[in-house]
């Protein structure tokens, strides 16, 4: 009788929407427009716009793109960064990484190339060339 719309839910890339808890695994790729957490196992690509967390217990085979990464677990695959990747003492990455910045804790292992990506844009330098834009049209 009556109807109703789907009202379309912005995910904040600050909240984690995704779990894959202990003991369980995910084969597929996956793109979220929230943060993920990583317990259990996943193979597959994932593409995220919040951050990517590998718990201790997590075991990740995939090509990761996301705003910041944490490896606390395990990590075979690329992974780039808009911002930070951060890897713990019990982190273990085996793959090549591009990022704007580095964290490596002293018991972590990394077996790759690591490439510096200039700085992520702030929002001062976004609102100037949004401002000379404007200007030249």
């Amino acid at each position: 009788m009556f109807k109703t719309k789907a009202i379309p839910v912005k995910l904040d890339p600050d909240t984690t929407d995704t779990l894959v808890g202990e003991g369980s695994s995910f084969e597929g790729n996956i793109k979220s427009d929230a943060s993920i957490r990583i317990e259990g196992e996943v193979t597959g690509d994932i593409e995220c716009k919040g951050d990517v967390t590998i718990g201790e217990k997590g075991r990740v085979k995939s090509n990761i793109t996301a705003r910041n990464v944490i490896v606390a677990g395990t990590v075979t695959g690329d992974i780039q960064t808009k911002s930070k990747l951060s890897i713990t003492s019990t982190g273990k990455l085996y793959g090549n990484i591009t990022v704007a910045s580095l964290s490596v804790e002293e018991g972590s292992i990394f077996e790759g190339s690591s490439r510096m990506s200039s700085q992520p844009e702030t929002a001062s330098s976004a609102n100037q060339e949004a401002a000379a834009a404007s200007q030249t049209s």
